[in-house]
């Protein structure tokens, strides 16, 4: 079975939590007997095909991004040449782009949607998207969401109950490298012997400003792990707020993020938007046995964190909340590494690679039958009233 993905970033270019699920995608259900191929644009010169982790990374040059949606002329004729060589499409959602190049290629085959995320940000233009929006989910043939409270807290995706599952993210920590002992010394002696982490990208709805306002006036020490748009405005807040407990640390290779999570004491992970629909870097947290502070924004980091068991959830945007959080855990010793024992074991039980592998190869395997059974018909189990656009 061969199976093509088209996002709009991956390795190596970007490394991201979308880029994480298709790279643990596309090695887990390689070891299944899937043949993936990735399609993603880049602004990189030398864009030869690349064989990475047992997958042929295509890219096509990124012409230019209008409110972050990444545009490619070249990937259209890309996408239309790899598609008609794959079995199953398989798309990566948001990207309005994306939706776009689907109809402008002439994607005819079985075609699968995970959808990462609501568009949350761009209000304005999000008018004008909706009816490309909604003509391109009734076309793909299943809608994959990473939670049940994802699938049940979004308006679009209730539009397209009948077709739409739900297969949860999942890691292999066997891809992560084992950090060198050395290196852990080093950074223990960077960053001390307890801290709380936060990793990923400086985006606006990681809440992160909301961190840096919890710990001010505290000596819980914070060390931040990524680099993006937003941290230049946050480093500008530390100092505002003379923090000298929290360490920048920027983006990090994996060997040393993996150091980071085996050191840490406890994950913060202060995302405060639902564009945050899941949060990867959370699950590696429970990976690592680490107990977790997340808030309650109706996503799946609820899913990840269960209040209480694995970790403490707080409400979005409230710094009070947040720190009160955080001194529970801090002050808590035996608390917080039972709650990382039992994250690490809800890990097991729900969110590995092997059992998200799997369950895509078996609706990958779904969409191909459905599809042979009747042929011609491209958008099976929609739900009444979708085509008809909805305000949001």
């Amino acid at each position: 079975m061969r199976v093509l993905h088209f996002y709009k970033t991956y390795y190596p270019d970007t490394v991201g939590g979308i880029e994480q699920v298709i790279r643990q995608l596309c090695v887990g259900t390689g070891r299944l007997g899937v043949a993936n191929t990735v399609l993603s644009l880049s602004r990189a010169k030398n864009l030869e095909p690349i064989a990475f982790e047992g997958h042929t990374v295509h890219r096509v040059p990124l012409d230019f991004e209008v409110a972050s949606n990444a545009c490619s002329v070249a990937s259209l004729g890309a996408l239309a040449r790899l598609a008609r060589e794959a079995d199953v499409v398989h798309y990566h959602f948001p990207w309005p782009f994306m939706d776009l190049a689907h109809f402008v290629a002439r994607v005819k085959k079985p075609t699968v949607l995970s959808y990462h995320s609501d568009i949350v940000r761009q209000k304005h233009l999000l008018r004008l998207y909706q009816p490309l929006k909604h003509r391109f989910l009734r076309s793909v043939d299943a809608i994959v969401a990473a939670s049940p409270d994802y699938l049940e807290s979004s308006a679009v995706l209730a539009r397209y109950r009948a077709k739409t599952r739900v297969i949860t993210y999942g890691l292999d920590q066997d891809t992560y490298p084992q950090p060198d002992p050395a290196l852990l010394a080093q950074w223990r002696a960077r960053v001390g012997p307890k801290f709380f982490l936060f990793v990923g990208v400086l985006r606006y709805y990681k809440g992160l400003h909301v961190l840096l306002e919890a710990v001010a006036g505290t000596d819980y020490p914070v060390v931040i792990v990524g680099a993006g748009p937003e941290e230049e405005r946050l480093k500008a807040q530390a100092r505002s707020l003379g923090l000298n407990n929290v360490i920048f640390v920027g983006a990090v290779g994996d060997e040393d993020k993996v150091a980071l999570l085996t050191l840490c004491y406890a994950l913060a992970f202060p995302s405060h938007l639902r564009s945050e629909a899941f949060g990867v870097s959370l699950l590696e947290g429970a990976m690592y046995g680490k107990p977790m502070i997340s808030c309650d924004i109706g996503s799946g980091t609820t899913y990840i964190n269960i209040d209480g068991e694995t970790g403490l959830v707080t409400p979005p945007a409230d710094a009070q909340a947040l720190r009160a959080a955080m001194r529970t855990l801090w002050d808590n010793p035996d608390m917080a590494r039972q709650m990382g024992v039992r994250a690490g074991q809800r890990f097991q039980d729900v969110f590995t690679a092997e059992q998200m592998a799997r369950d895509y190869t078996a609706l990958y395997r779904e969409v191909m039958a459905r599809r042979a059974a009747t042929p011609g018909v491209v958008t099976p189990g929609v739900a009444p009233g979708a085509g008809q656009a909805s305000p949001e």
